[in-house]
């Protein structure tokens, strides 16, 4: 029986006018909106998500407060130092301590442009330091793409990310032992690392920390101090002590601290929620079209029912009861929903596959686009479901037609 309705339902669309095909303009928007917003948001999630560059979960990253713009601790009004490194050192708990300074360098690439001028740019030239050298690679999870590691003594030599050397960019075709222009001074190309997914590490450039220094002469301040624990299980606890010993360094009081403490987790965790905020802003915003999808329907059922007058009371005149005419129109309207929800849902899909695509040229990164089958299943069902209740007052104004006075007009 629900079969019937549904074959009556879908010979009665294929016969529509366009009036009654523009209806599903709004569903069709609605739906392609919430499947392509939701899609590209966990891709952007992903996106981010991987830019930490950070395997170890159990580090404390220490940045200072006041920050105008640019990679972390750039901008600061009071920047990290020396002492506060050693004061975090002399935290019970903290097991190593790295600093990390991140500057931009201007480069001069070995080929020059097609009309024979040396090209300049900008890159971003973060420190590998003096000390603790392996835990530095654990912290950014280095590996080589060719080439070596830097050791200590490597003055004048550099290390390439994977995008800088084997990218779309100014220093594609760099291979190892190849010459750059760094401010001015001239290093050797020692290795280019693997391709990590992170628009940070991907696209710059390492050197050693006097190396950087001496072209940037950052000195004492430092950008980032990475903590690493004995025991990850009083990581709360550790952070804590880590505040409370930059306080007292610093002189400065609770709620007052120029200074941040945090974990990769919290980061992560602030960053998906700030996504998680915008996802559901814009989702909200794409929840008008549907509703104006839903009044569509309305108007076009109830529009249908007036120039179907004699064919309700044919049908009622040879014995079909209110109920049959209620679900007749019921499921039609439903119907007309579905379609738009199906159209909708395979436009959102091919949106969120290209966004991602799009995602992983600009960043860098490596995400495969999907199809939340669940989120499209939903998605066809809600298109259905606000259909059906968009067309109840049509089809039960259709239903309490009567006969004669259809078949009157």
């Amino acid at each position: 029986m629900i079969s019937d309705y549904f074959g009556l339902a879908f010979k009665n669309l294929r016969h529509r006018g366009i009036r009654s095909w523009l209806t599903l303009i709004g569903i069709l928007i609605g739906v392609a909106a919430v499947v392509s917003l939701i899609g590209l948001g966990n891709g952007l999630k992903a996106a981010v998500n991987s830019q930490f560059g950070v395997s170890a979960t159990e580090l404390i990253s220490v940045e200072a407060g006041g920050l105008d713009y640019g990679m972390p601790g750039s901008g600061a009004v009071n920047p990290l130092t020396i002492k506060d490194m050693e004061v975090i050192e002399r935290v019970n708990n903290v097991d190593l301590v790295v600093r990390r300074n991140f500057e931009t360098v201007k480069v001069e690439p070995k080929s020059k442009t097609s009309s024979g001028v040396t090209a300049i740019y900008y890159a971003s030239a973060i420190s590998i330091p003096k000390e603790n050298r392996n835990f530095f690679n654990e912290i950014l999870d280095l590996e080589m793409y060719s080439g070596s590691f830097l050791d200590k003594s490597d003055t004048g030599k550099v290390l390439i990310g994977y995008e800088r050397s084997l990218g779309n960019n100014y220093l594609r075709d760099t291979k190892v032992g190849d010459k750059l222009i760094i401010n001015d001074k001239q290093f050797i190309v020692k290795g280019i690392l693997e391709k990590k997914g992170s628009f940070t590490l991907d696209y710059s450039i390492l050197m050693n920390e006097d190396d950087l220094d001496d072209l940037t002469d950052f000195g004492e301040d430092i950008d980032t101090i990475q903590v690493k624990m004995k025991d990850k299980d009083l990581m709360d606890k550790t952070k804590s002590d880590i505040e409370s010993a930059l306080r007292k360094s610093r002189n400065v009081k609770v709620g007052e601290e120029d200074f941040t403490v945090s974990t990769p987790a919290s980061e992560q965790k602030t960053v998906n929620s700030v996504l998680n905020g915008i996802q559901i802003f814009i989702l909200i915003i794409a929840s008008v079209s549907v509703f104006i999808g839903a009044v569509g329907i309305i108007n076009t059922m109830t529009t249908s029912v007036l120039e179907r007058r004699r064919e309700i009371g044919i049908m009622k005149s040879i014995g079909a009861r209110n109920s049959n005419i209620f679900y007749q129109f019921f499921v039609e309207a439903g119907l007309l929903g579905l379609v738009g929800g199906i159209v909708g849902a395979i436009i959102g899909t091919l949106m969120s596959v290209i966004g991602i695509l799009a995602i992983n040229a600009y960043l860098g990164a490596e995400l495969s686009p999907s199809i939340d089958f669940i989120l499209v299943s939903a998605s066809l069902a809600g298109s259905f479901i606000i259909g059906a209740v968009a067309g109840i007052i049509p089809a039960m104004s259709a239903a309490k037609q009567n006969p004669v006075d259809a078949l009157r007009g």
